[in-house]
Protein backbone atom coordinates (compact mmCIF):
# COMPACT_ATOMS: atom_id res chain seq x y z
CA UNK A 1 0.00 0.00 0.00
CA UNK A 2 1.63 3.30 -0.97
CA UNK A 3 0.84 6.01 1.72
CA UNK A 4 0.22 9.46 0.39
CA UNK A 5 1.24 10.81 4.14
CA UNK A 6 3.29 9.59 7.01
CA UNK A 7 0.19 7.69 8.40
CA UNK A 8 0.00 3.66 8.99
CA UNK A 9 -2.09 0.95 10.31
CA UNK A 10 -0.32 -1.74 11.93
CA UNK A 11 -1.57 -5.90 11.60
CA UNK A 12 -4.67 -6.47 13.34
CA UNK A 13 -5.64 -9.27 15.66
CA UNK A 14 -8.10 -10.59 18.57
CA UNK A 15 -6.88 -9.59 21.77
CA UNK A 16 -5.99 -10.93 24.66
CA UNK A 17 -9.25 -10.40 26.84
CA UNK A 18 -7.94 -12.28 29.98
CA UNK A 19 -5.88 -11.46 33.10
CA UNK A 20 -2.23 -12.30 33.68
CA UNK A 21 -3.45 -14.35 36.60
CA UNK A 22 -5.99 -16.40 34.25
CA UNK A 23 -3.46 -16.67 31.01
CA UNK A 24 -0.73 -18.22 33.48
CA UNK A 25 -2.90 -20.85 34.69
CA UNK A 26 -4.01 -21.66 31.22
CA UNK A 27 -0.40 -22.21 29.92
CA UNK A 28 0.33 -23.99 32.75
CA UNK A 29 -2.25 -26.09 32.59
CA UNK A 30 -1.87 -26.92 29.33
CA UNK A 31 1.56 -28.75 30.20
CA UNK A 32 2.68 -28.22 33.77
CA UNK A 33 5.69 -29.90 33.11
CA UNK A 34 7.28 -27.58 30.70
CA UNK A 35 10.43 -25.97 32.31
CA UNK A 36 9.00 -21.77 32.94
CA UNK A 37 12.00 -20.54 34.98
CA UNK A 38 15.36 -21.01 35.10
CA UNK A 39 17.90 -18.75 37.22
CA UNK A 40 21.13 -20.26 37.57
CA UNK A 41 22.59 -18.13 40.17
CA UNK A 42 20.00 -19.08 42.61
CA UNK A 43 19.55 -22.50 41.61
CA UNK A 44 16.07 -22.29 40.22
CA UNK A 45 14.83 -24.64 37.84
CA UNK A 46 10.95 -24.60 38.33
CA UNK A 47 8.53 -26.35 35.39
CA UNK A 48 5.25 -24.38 34.76
CA UNK A 49 3.22 -26.79 37.12
CA UNK A 50 5.82 -25.85 40.07
CA UNK A 51 6.11 -22.03 39.03
CA UNK A 52 2.31 -21.37 39.25
CA UNK A 53 2.37 -23.22 42.93
CA UNK A 54 4.87 -20.57 43.71
CA UNK A 55 3.14 -17.66 42.83
CA UNK A 56 0.16 -18.64 44.27
CA UNK A 57 2.38 -19.51 47.76
CA UNK A 58 3.51 -15.69 47.61
CA UNK A 59 -0.22 -14.68 46.32
CA UNK A 60 -1.79 -15.96 49.57
CA UNK A 61 0.98 -14.88 51.85
CA UNK A 62 0.09 -11.14 50.45
CA UNK A 63 -3.31 -11.44 51.00
CA UNK A 64 -2.58 -13.18 54.52
CA UNK A 65 -0.92 -9.56 55.10
CA UNK A 66 -4.14 -7.73 54.10
CA UNK A 67 -3.20 -6.34 50.64
CA UNK A 68 -5.72 -6.47 48.15
CA UNK A 69 -7.03 -5.59 44.42
CA UNK A 70 -5.39 -2.14 43.80
CA UNK A 71 -3.08 -1.62 46.80
CA UNK A 72 0.28 -0.81 45.40
CA UNK A 73 3.33 -3.37 45.58
CA UNK A 74 6.57 -1.75 45.18
CA UNK A 75 9.32 -4.36 44.32
CA UNK A 76 12.67 -3.00 44.54
CA UNK A 77 15.59 -5.76 43.51
CA UNK A 78 17.78 -7.14 40.58
CA UNK A 79 16.80 -9.67 38.46
CA UNK A 80 16.32 -12.85 40.45
CA UNK A 81 13.29 -15.38 41.37
CA UNK A 82 11.50 -13.45 43.97
CA UNK A 83 11.08 -10.64 41.02
CA UNK A 84 9.54 -12.96 39.07
CA UNK A 85 7.37 -14.49 41.01
CA UNK A 86 5.77 -10.81 42.62
CA UNK A 87 5.04 -9.97 39.10
CA UNK A 88 2.55 -12.35 38.33
CA UNK A 89 1.22 -12.82 42.17
CA UNK A 90 0.44 -9.32 42.37
CA UNK A 91 -1.03 -9.87 39.09
CA UNK A 92 -3.10 -12.94 39.93
CA UNK A 93 -4.41 -10.92 42.91
CA UNK A 94 -5.14 -7.95 41.84
CA UNK A 95 -2.85 -5.71 43.31
CA UNK A 96 -0.76 -3.15 41.40
CA UNK A 97 3.15 -4.00 41.23
CA UNK A 98 5.47 -0.83 41.40
CA UNK A 99 8.50 -0.89 39.98
CA UNK A 100 11.21 0.95 41.63
CA UNK A 101 14.55 1.48 39.88
CA UNK A 102 17.07 -0.28 41.43
CA UNK A 103 19.86 2.55 40.94
CA UNK A 104 17.47 4.68 43.61
CA UNK A 105 18.90 6.66 45.85
CA UNK A 106 16.94 8.28 49.10
CA UNK A 107 15.14 11.14 47.49
CA UNK A 108 14.06 9.21 44.11
CA UNK A 109 12.94 6.42 46.45
CA UNK A 110 10.91 8.53 48.75
CA UNK A 111 9.42 9.99 46.02
CA UNK A 112 8.27 6.65 44.17
CA UNK A 113 6.72 5.34 47.50
CA UNK A 114 4.82 8.27 48.33
CA UNK A 115 3.75 9.27 45.12
CA UNK A 116 1.73 6.30 44.18
CA UNK A 117 0.71 5.66 47.93
CA UNK A 118 2.74 1.88 48.11
CA UNK A 119 1.29 0.09 51.60
CA UNK A 120 4.42 -2.53 50.84
CA UNK A 121 7.39 -3.19 49.32
CA UNK A 122 9.30 -6.13 48.15
CA UNK A 123 13.62 -5.56 48.20
CA UNK A 124 16.55 -6.80 47.97
CA UNK A 125 19.14 -6.55 50.90
CA UNK A 126 21.67 -4.63 48.74
CA UNK A 127 22.35 -3.95 44.42
CA UNK A 128 26.29 -3.16 44.00
CA UNK A 129 26.84 -0.07 45.89
CA UNK A 130 23.26 0.64 46.84
CA UNK A 131 22.26 -0.85 50.44
CA UNK A 132 18.44 -1.16 50.03
CA UNK A 133 17.88 -1.99 53.47
CA UNK A 134 19.88 0.83 55.03
CA UNK A 135 17.95 3.32 52.60
CA UNK A 136 15.06 2.20 53.72
CA UNK A 137 15.92 2.51 57.63
CA UNK A 138 17.23 5.72 57.21
CA UNK A 139 13.72 6.68 55.82
CA UNK A 140 12.09 4.88 58.29
CA UNK A 141 13.89 4.74 61.61
CA UNK A 142 10.16 3.27 62.83
CA UNK A 143 11.26 0.20 61.66
CA UNK A 144 13.63 -0.60 64.69
CA UNK A 145 10.76 -0.48 66.30
CA UNK A 146 7.19 -1.39 64.29
CA UNK A 147 6.48 -5.15 64.34
CA UNK A 148 6.82 -6.79 61.32
CA UNK A 149 4.33 -5.55 59.27
CA UNK A 150 2.76 -2.58 61.33
CA UNK A 151 4.97 0.32 60.14
CA UNK A 152 4.05 3.65 61.16
CA UNK A 153 6.08 5.82 59.28
CA UNK A 154 6.19 9.94 59.17
CA UNK A 155 8.16 10.26 56.00
CA UNK A 156 6.29 7.07 54.70
CA UNK A 157 3.22 7.28 55.66
CA UNK A 158 1.35 5.16 53.07
CA UNK A 159 4.03 1.93 54.14
CA UNK A 160 3.12 -0.65 56.51
CA UNK A 161 4.85 -3.65 55.20
CA UNK A 162 8.58 -4.32 53.92
CA UNK A 163 9.50 -7.50 53.24
CA UNK A 164 13.04 -8.27 52.72
CA UNK A 165 15.13 -11.08 50.22
CA UNK A 166 17.35 -13.47 52.39
CA UNK A 167 17.56 -15.40 55.58
CA UNK A 168 18.93 -12.47 57.96
CA UNK A 169 16.18 -11.05 59.72
CA UNK A 170 16.04 -7.07 59.85
CA UNK A 171 13.57 -5.37 62.72
CA UNK A 172 9.87 -4.39 61.63
CA UNK A 173 10.38 -6.63 58.49
CA UNK A 174 9.28 -9.94 56.95
CA UNK A 175 11.71 -12.08 55.25
CA UNK A 176 10.30 -13.33 51.85
CA UNK A 177 9.84 -17.05 52.31
CA UNK A 178 7.84 -16.55 55.36
CA UNK A 179 5.37 -14.24 53.80
CA UNK A 180 4.92 -16.59 51.18
CA UNK A 181 4.18 -19.50 54.07
CA UNK A 182 1.48 -17.08 55.08
CA UNK A 183 -1.49 -17.97 53.58
CA UNK A 184 -4.21 -20.91 54.29
CA UNK A 185 -6.87 -22.16 53.32
CA UNK A 186 -9.30 -18.84 53.24
CA UNK A 187 -6.73 -17.19 51.40
CA UNK A 188 -6.50 -19.40 48.43
CA UNK A 189 -10.11 -19.41 48.60
CA UNK A 190 -9.59 -16.00 48.34
CA UNK A 191 -7.15 -16.38 45.64
CA UNK A 192 -9.87 -18.59 43.60
CA UNK A 193 -12.46 -15.76 43.74
CA UNK A 194 -10.23 -13.30 42.60
CA UNK A 195 -9.89 -14.29 39.06
CA UNK A 196 -13.85 -13.97 38.85
CA UNK A 197 -13.19 -10.10 39.85
CA UNK A 198 -10.57 -9.09 38.52
CA UNK A 199 -10.64 -7.30 35.22
CA UNK A 200 -8.45 -7.57 32.03
CA UNK A 201 -8.76 -3.52 32.01
CA UNK A 202 -7.81 -2.84 35.18
CA UNK A 203 -3.99 -1.22 36.36
CA UNK A 204 -1.78 -3.49 37.36
CA UNK A 205 1.30 -2.36 36.90
CA UNK A 206 3.30 1.45 37.39
CA UNK A 207 6.46 1.83 36.06
CA UNK A 208 8.02 5.36 36.99
CA UNK A 209 9.54 7.00 33.43
CA UNK A 210 13.01 8.56 33.58
CA UNK A 211 12.92 11.58 32.10
CA UNK A 212 15.60 13.93 31.47
CA UNK A 213 13.90 16.69 33.49
CA UNK A 214 10.80 17.31 36.43
CA UNK A 215 10.11 13.74 38.52
CA UNK A 216 9.61 11.10 37.82
CA UNK A 217 5.80 9.97 36.09
CA UNK A 218 4.18 6.56 37.04
CA UNK A 219 3.31 5.71 34.15
CA UNK A 220 -0.07 3.15 35.17
CA UNK A 221 -0.59 0.06 32.99
CA UNK A 222 -3.57 -2.19 32.62
CA UNK A 223 -3.64 -6.57 32.24
CA UNK A 224 -4.42 -5.81 28.65
CA UNK A 225 -1.77 -2.87 28.23
CA UNK A 226 1.24 -5.54 28.86
CA UNK A 227 -0.05 -9.09 28.10
CA UNK A 228 -0.83 -7.98 24.32
CA UNK A 229 2.19 -6.39 24.28
CA UNK A 230 3.74 -9.46 25.34
CA UNK A 231 1.95 -11.60 23.45
CA UNK A 232 2.12 -9.88 19.88
CA UNK A 233 6.18 -9.26 20.48
CA UNK A 234 6.39 -12.64 20.53
CA UNK A 235 4.14 -13.39 17.53
CA UNK A 236 6.72 -11.31 15.52
CA UNK A 237 9.77 -13.21 16.79
CA UNK A 238 7.95 -16.77 16.22
CA UNK A 239 8.00 -17.61 19.52
CA UNK A 240 6.69 -20.51 20.71
CA UNK A 241 6.98 -23.41 24.15
CA UNK A 242 9.85 -24.47 22.04
CA UNK A 243 11.44 -21.43 22.86
CA UNK A 244 14.02 -20.74 25.60
CA UNK A 245 14.58 -17.03 26.15
CA UNK A 246 17.54 -15.44 27.39
CA UNK A 247 17.16 -11.99 30.06
CA UNK A 248 20.00 -10.40 30.94
CA UNK A 249 17.60 -6.79 30.71
CA UNK A 250 16.67 -5.30 34.21
CA UNK A 251 13.44 -6.68 34.99
CA UNK A 252 12.10 -3.24 36.56
CA UNK A 253 11.84 -2.16 33.09
CA UNK A 254 9.61 -2.87 30.67
CA UNK A 255 12.12 -4.43 28.00
CA UNK A 256 12.40 -7.27 31.22
CA UNK A 257 9.15 -7.77 32.42
CA UNK A 258 7.34 -7.58 29.28
CA UNK A 259 8.92 -8.33 26.33
CA UNK A 260 11.07 -11.07 28.59
CA UNK A 261 9.00 -12.89 31.29
CA UNK A 262 5.74 -11.71 30.49
CA UNK A 263 5.91 -12.86 26.65
CA UNK A 264 7.33 -16.06 27.84
CA UNK A 265 4.56 -16.94 29.46
CA UNK A 266 2.32 -15.45 26.69
CA UNK A 267 3.88 -18.11 24.86
CA UNK A 268 4.43 -20.95 27.23
CA UNK A 269 8.13 -20.44 26.43
CA UNK A 270 11.03 -21.10 29.27
CA UNK A 271 12.73 -17.91 31.10
CA UNK A 272 16.27 -17.61 31.62
CA UNK A 273 17.61 -15.12 34.14
CA UNK A 274 21.36 -15.54 33.97
CA UNK A 275 22.59 -13.16 36.28
CA UNK A 276 21.17 -10.01 38.80
CA UNK A 277 22.88 -7.18 36.57
CA UNK A 278 24.31 -7.98 33.18
CA UNK A 279 27.26 -9.72 33.04
CA UNK A 280 28.22 -10.81 29.60
CA UNK A 281 30.10 -14.14 30.93
CA UNK A 282 27.37 -15.04 32.55
CA UNK A 283 25.12 -14.59 29.95
CA UNK A 284 26.86 -16.56 27.47
CA UNK A 285 27.14 -19.68 29.75
CA UNK A 286 23.72 -19.54 30.54
CA UNK A 287 22.98 -19.53 26.77
CA UNK A 288 24.76 -22.11 25.76
CA UNK A 289 23.86 -24.60 29.00
CA UNK A 290 20.08 -23.72 28.71
CA UNK A 291 20.40 -23.91 24.38
CA UNK A 292 18.43 -20.72 24.46
CA UNK A 293 17.38 -19.63 21.65
CA UNK A 294 16.17 -15.97 22.05
CA UNK A 295 18.71 -13.30 23.69
CA UNK A 296 17.44 -9.86 24.16
CA UNK A 297 19.30 -6.71 24.87
CA UNK A 298 20.37 -2.89 23.96
CA UNK A 299 23.33 -2.52 21.74
CA UNK A 300 25.59 -2.14 24.34
CA UNK A 301 24.93 -5.18 25.86
CA UNK A 302 25.47 -7.05 22.26
CA UNK A 303 28.92 -5.66 21.92
CA UNK A 304 29.83 -6.65 25.70
CA UNK A 305 29.54 -10.00 24.80
CA UNK A 306 30.49 -10.15 21.45
CA UNK A 307 33.64 -8.07 22.32
CA UNK A 308 34.33 -10.89 25.98
CA UNK A 309 37.85 -12.45 25.70
CA UNK A 310 37.15 -15.98 25.01
CA UNK A 311 33.62 -15.48 22.92
CA UNK A 312 34.57 -17.93 20.81
CA UNK A 313 34.23 -20.67 23.37
CA UNK A 314 31.04 -20.59 24.15
CA UNK A 315 28.55 -22.27 22.21
CA UNK A 316 25.84 -20.18 20.69
CA UNK A 317 24.78 -22.24 17.70
CA UNK A 318 21.03 -23.16 19.89
CA UNK A 319 20.49 -19.03 19.11
CA UNK A 320 17.95 -17.36 16.17
CA UNK A 321 16.08 -14.49 17.63
CA UNK A 322 15.47 -11.98 20.14
CA UNK A 323 14.96 -8.00 20.42
CA UNK A 324 17.40 -5.29 20.29
CA UNK A 325 15.21 -2.12 22.01
CA UNK A 326 15.71 1.12 21.41
CA UNK A 327 16.64 2.64 18.18
CA UNK A 328 18.13 0.86 14.99
CA UNK A 329 21.12 -1.06 15.15
CA UNK A 330 23.97 -0.20 13.62
CA UNK A 331 25.25 -2.35 10.12
CA UNK A 332 28.19 -3.35 11.86
CA UNK A 333 26.63 -4.55 14.36
CA UNK A 334 24.01 -6.37 12.95
CA UNK A 335 26.35 -8.05 10.82
CA UNK A 336 27.89 -9.66 13.70
CA UNK A 337 25.14 -10.70 15.39
CA UNK A 338 24.16 -12.52 12.01
CA UNK A 339 27.93 -13.67 11.60
CA UNK A 340 29.17 -14.47 14.77
CA UNK A 341 26.45 -14.70 17.14
CA UNK A 342 23.72 -17.31 14.86
CA UNK A 343 20.76 -14.29 15.43
CA UNK A 344 19.90 -14.56 11.95
CA UNK A 345 15.75 -13.57 12.78
CA UNK A 346 16.85 -11.31 15.22
CA UNK A 347 14.65 -7.84 15.58
CA UNK A 348 14.20 -4.33 16.11
CA UNK A 349 11.98 -3.36 18.70
CA UNK A 350 10.92 0.39 19.29
CA UNK A 351 8.45 2.24 21.59
CA UNK A 352 7.89 3.96 24.86
CA UNK A 353 7.13 2.83 28.65
CA UNK A 354 3.41 4.92 28.19
CA UNK A 355 2.80 2.07 25.36
CA UNK A 356 3.47 -0.95 27.43
CA UNK A 357 6.28 -0.81 25.53
CA UNK A 358 6.10 -1.61 22.24
CA UNK A 359 4.12 0.46 18.91
CA UNK A 360 6.75 -0.45 16.48
CA UNK A 361 8.72 -3.78 15.05
CA UNK A 362 10.63 -4.84 12.54
CA UNK A 363 9.49 -8.81 10.96
CA UNK A 364 12.20 -11.55 10.70
CA UNK A 365 10.79 -11.99 7.24
CA UNK A 366 12.39 -7.89 6.64
CA UNK A 367 15.34 -7.54 4.69
CA UNK A 368 18.59 -6.49 6.03
CA UNK A 369 18.81 -3.26 5.43
CA UNK A 370 15.25 -2.91 7.03
CA UNK A 371 16.29 -3.78 9.99
CA UNK A 372 19.54 -1.79 10.18
CA UNK A 373 18.00 1.34 9.00
CA UNK A 374 14.69 1.91 10.39
CA UNK A 375 12.62 0.36 13.96
CA UNK A 376 10.35 -1.28 11.37
CA UNK A 377 6.31 -1.03 10.88
CA UNK A 378 3.48 -0.23 12.83
CA UNK A 379 3.15 -3.06 15.44
CA UNK A 380 -0.19 -5.23 15.62
CA UNK A 381 -2.97 -3.22 16.61
CA UNK A 382 -1.60 -0.27 16.66
CA UNK A 383 -1.94 2.82 14.98
CA UNK A 384 1.56 5.61 13.84
CA UNK A 385 1.53 8.64 12.52
CA UNK A 386 4.49 11.54 12.11
CA UNK A 387 3.10 14.79 13.03
CA UNK A 388 4.59 18.73 12.09
CA UNK A 389 4.69 21.18 15.15
CA UNK A 390 1.40 22.76 14.36
CA UNK A 391 -0.01 18.82 14.76
CA UNK A 392 -1.10 18.08 10.76
CA UNK A 393 0.04 15.01 9.61
CA UNK A 394 4.01 15.07 8.03
CA UNK A 395 4.20 13.94 4.52
CA UNK A 396 6.00 10.61 3.59
CA UNK A 397 9.60 11.14 4.52
CA UNK A 398 9.10 14.66 6.25
CA UNK A 399 10.28 14.76 9.56
CA UNK A 400 8.15 15.03 12.48
CA UNK A 401 7.17 13.95 16.34
CA UNK A 402 6.46 10.01 16.05
CA UNK A 403 2.86 10.02 17.40
CA UNK A 404 0.98 6.67 18.27
CA UNK A 405 -2.57 4.81 19.25
CA UNK A 406 -3.81 1.50 20.17
CA UNK A 407 -4.55 -0.79 22.88
CA UNK A 408 -1.25 -0.82 24.47
CA UNK A 409 -1.15 3.35 25.59
CA UNK A 410 -1.35 3.67 29.11
CA UNK A 411 -4.19 4.53 31.80
CA UNK A 412 -2.21 7.55 32.70
CA UNK A 413 0.04 9.45 34.90
CA UNK A 414 -0.50 8.24 38.49
CA UNK A 415 -2.46 10.77 40.08
CA UNK A 416 -1.15 13.56 37.31
CA UNK A 417 -3.56 14.70 34.89
CA UNK A 418 -2.06 17.49 33.82
CA UNK A 419 1.25 15.57 32.14
CA UNK A 420 -1.12 12.99 31.09
CA UNK A 421 -3.09 15.38 29.04
CA UNK A 422 0.20 17.04 27.98
CA UNK A 423 1.25 13.09 26.29
CA UNK A 424 -2.07 11.45 25.12
CA UNK A 425 -4.38 14.41 23.48
CA UNK A 426 -8.40 14.32 23.04
CA UNK A 427 -8.12 12.10 20.47
CA UNK A 428 -5.90 9.13 22.06
CA UNK A 429 -2.72 9.46 20.59
CA UNK A 430 0.42 9.45 22.38
CA UNK A 431 2.92 11.95 21.64
CA UNK A 432 6.42 10.43 22.19
CA UNK A 433 8.69 13.50 21.88
CA UNK A 434 10.77 11.77 19.34
CA UNK A 435 11.74 12.76 15.87
CA UNK A 436 11.28 10.41 12.90
CA UNK A 437 10.05 10.07 9.37
CA UNK A 438 8.12 7.35 7.69
CA UNK A 439 8.03 6.03 4.03
CA UNK A 440 5.55 4.53 1.86
CA UNK A 441 5.78 1.73 2.88
CA UNK A 442 5.05 2.90 6.84
CA UNK A 443 8.82 1.66 7.90
CA UNK A 444 9.79 4.85 10.19
CA UNK A 445 13.14 6.05 11.39
CA UNK A 446 13.72 7.36 14.15
CA UNK A 447 16.06 10.67 14.06
CA UNK A 448 16.28 11.72 17.17
CA UNK A 449 15.02 13.45 20.18
CA UNK A 450 12.30 16.83 20.03
CA UNK A 451 14.81 17.97 22.69
CA UNK A 452 17.77 17.00 21.43
CA UNK A 453 17.63 19.07 17.83
CA UNK A 454 20.48 21.70 17.29
CA UNK A 455 19.64 24.68 16.35
CA UNK A 456 22.96 26.85 15.47
CA UNK A 457 22.17 30.23 13.99
CA UNK A 458 18.60 29.34 13.60
CA UNK A 459 19.48 25.68 11.05
CA UNK A 460 18.22 22.55 12.19
CA UNK A 461 20.14 19.70 13.24
CA UNK A 462 19.29 16.33 13.68
CA UNK A 463 22.24 14.80 15.86
CA UNK A 464 21.24 11.06 14.09
CA UNK A 465 21.79 12.44 10.97
CA UNK A 466 25.56 13.19 12.25
CA UNK A 467 25.94 10.05 14.44
CA UNK A 468 25.20 8.01 11.46
CA UNK A 469 27.72 9.70 9.01
CA UNK A 470 30.62 9.17 11.71
CA UNK A 471 29.41 5.48 12.14
CA UNK A 472 30.93 5.02 8.86
CA UNK A 473 34.16 5.39 9.66
CA UNK A 474 36.18 2.80 10.14
CA UNK A 475 37.71 3.26 13.86
CA UNK A 476 34.72 4.67 15.21
CA UNK A 477 32.69 2.37 17.84
CA UNK A 478 30.15 4.86 19.05
CA UNK A 479 28.87 8.44 18.51
CA UNK A 480 26.83 10.66 20.57
CA UNK A 481 26.14 14.03 19.12
CA UNK A 482 24.65 16.49 21.31
CA UNK A 483 24.19 20.69 21.14
CA UNK A 484 26.04 23.02 23.70
CA UNK A 485 25.74 27.00 24.53
CA UNK A 486 27.29 28.90 22.00
CA UNK A 487 27.87 32.65 22.14
CA UNK A 488 27.31 33.30 18.51
CA UNK A 489 24.90 30.73 17.02
CA UNK A 490 23.40 29.76 19.88
CA UNK A 491 24.44 26.15 20.23
CA UNK A 492 27.11 24.91 18.13
CA UNK A 493 27.64 20.71 17.69
CA UNK A 494 29.37 18.62 20.09
CA UNK A 495 30.12 14.68 19.71
CA UNK A 496 31.47 12.10 22.13
CA UNK A 497 33.15 9.14 20.34
CA UNK A 498 34.70 5.92 21.24
CA UNK A 499 37.00 4.30 19.55
CA UNK A 500 37.15 0.62 18.78
CA UNK A 501 39.79 -0.88 20.77
CA UNK A 502 43.27 -0.84 19.40
CA UNK A 503 42.45 2.33 16.94
CA UNK A 504 44.03 5.36 17.26
CA UNK A 505 42.80 8.69 15.77
CA UNK A 506 42.85 12.28 16.75
CA UNK A 507 39.72 14.43 17.42
CA UNK A 508 40.81 16.93 14.61
CA UNK A 509 41.38 13.90 12.07
CA UNK A 510 37.82 13.15 12.84
CA UNK A 511 36.86 16.91 12.11
CA UNK A 512 38.65 16.87 8.95
CA UNK A 513 36.73 13.36 8.05
CA UNK A 514 33.70 15.51 7.92
CA UNK A 515 34.79 18.20 5.57
CA UNK A 516 33.26 18.22 2.23
CA UNK A 517 30.95 15.23 3.14
CA UNK A 518 28.34 16.78 5.44
CA UNK A 519 27.29 20.34 5.50
CA UNK A 520 30.05 22.33 7.51
CA UNK A 521 27.34 23.96 10.15
CA UNK A 522 26.67 19.74 10.95
CA UNK A 523 30.47 19.55 11.64
CA UNK A 524 31.12 19.08 15.27
CA UNK A 525 32.95 22.03 16.59
CA UNK A 526 33.83 20.04 19.62
CA UNK A 527 34.71 16.32 19.50
CA UNK A 528 35.92 14.11 22.87
CA UNK A 529 37.56 10.71 23.06
CA UNK A 530 35.40 9.25 25.49
CA UNK A 531 35.84 5.35 26.85
CA UNK A 532 32.12 5.43 28.18
CA UNK A 533 29.13 7.14 28.35
CA UNK A 534 26.31 8.01 30.77
CA UNK A 535 23.75 6.15 30.53
CA UNK A 536 20.43 4.39 32.53
CA UNK A 537 20.42 1.23 34.06
CA UNK A 538 18.54 0.05 31.28
CA UNK A 539 21.50 0.86 28.56
CA UNK A 540 19.95 4.18 27.31
CA UNK A 541 22.00 6.60 27.24
CA UNK A 542 22.02 10.08 28.91
CA UNK A 543 22.91 13.46 26.32
CA UNK A 544 21.72 15.69 28.88
CA UNK A 545 23.74 14.58 31.31
CA UNK A 546 27.14 14.86 28.63
CA UNK A 547 25.93 18.28 27.65
CA UNK A 548 26.24 19.63 31.18
CA UNK A 549 29.66 17.39 31.53
CA UNK A 550 30.81 19.16 28.35
CA UNK A 551 29.64 22.50 28.22
CA UNK A 552 30.94 22.52 31.99
CA UNK A 553 34.41 21.71 30.91
CA UNK A 554 34.80 24.33 27.97
CA UNK A 555 33.78 26.24 30.40
CA UNK A 556 30.53 27.28 28.40
CA UNK A 557 27.03 28.56 30.07
CA UNK A 558 23.88 28.19 28.51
Amino acid sequence: MTLSKAYSVGDTREQIDTTIGQHLDTVAARDPEHIALVVPHQNIRWSYGEFVAEVDKLATGLLALGIGKGDRVGIWSPNRYEWVLTQFATAKMGAIMVCINPAYRLYELEYALNKVSCKAIITAEAFKTSHYLTMLQALAPELEVSPPGALASAKLPHLTIVIRMGDAASPGMLNFDKVCEMGGEAEYQQLLGCSGTLNAADAINIQFTSGTTGTPKGATLSHTNILNNAYYSGLSMHLSAADILCIPVPMYHCFGMVLGTLACVAHGATMVLPCEAFDPGPVLQAVQDEKCTALHGVPTMFLAELDLPGFADFDVSSLRTGIIAGSTCPIELMKRLIGEMDLAEIVIAYGQTECSPINAMTAIEDSFERRVTTVGRPHTNWELKIIREDGTTAATGETGEVCSRGYGVMQGYWEDAERTADTIDSEGWLHSGDLGEMDAEGFIKITGRIKDMIIRGGENIYPREVEEFFYSHPSVQEVQVFGIPDEKYGEQVAAWIQLKEGESITSEELQQYCAGQITHFKVPKHIKLVNEFPMTVTGKLQKFIMREEYAAELGLSP
